[in-house]
């Protein structure tokens, strides 16, 4: 057990469009300590998603992917009287939003475009329209859970 609970580190917004939220979705993009690279790939696939949809601005769309991918229910191993059981739990608000953010930045990395931004618009583009590998996971994460439902009563 830990003796306190660790400090949340201030996350400052980020300089184009002033939100924190994008800070943290380029903090889980960042490889090797790169951020100012990091910042420049979240920013030409914001623009390359404003050029691809009309309805709406990137960021919008981008937000509506996040929504799109982020996660209600998870499934948890918890190992009852010698028997493994995968329980479905509620996942945090801090969670949720981590998730969704590995979750869209993973499967952009393993699409089939040429450039990462390239990429990683695609995988905005699709899950804002409810398609894509990240949206795939989401209803799987959510049929895994609702498959166990059975189980909920070993959560405490």
């Amino acid at each position: 057990m830990r003796r306190r609970k660790a400090k949340k580190i201030a996350i400052l917004p980020d300089p184009k469009f002033n939100d924190v939220q994008v800070t943290k979705f380029v903090n889980n993009l960042m490889l090797d300590g790169k951020k100012s690279i990091a910042f420049k790939i979240f920013y030409d696939a914001i623009d390359l998603v404003d050029a691809k949809v009309e309805e709406t601005t990137g960021l919008d769309t981008w937000k509506k992917a996040l929504e799109n991918v982020t996660p209600s229910v998870e499934v948890r191993s918890r190992r009852v009287g010698g028997a493994t059981f995968q329980i479905p739990t509620p996942v945090r608000d801090s969670r949720k939003q981590s998730l969704a953010m590995k979750w869209l930045i993973g499967y952009a990395r393993k699409r089939n475009e040429k450039t990462m931004s390239q990429k990683l618009a695609s995988e905005i583009i699709a899950a804002s329209k409810e398609e894509g590998a990240a949206f795939k996971k989401k209803e799987d994460t959510l049929r895994m859970a609702e498959a166990n439902k059975a189980f909920s009563h070993f959560r405490f």
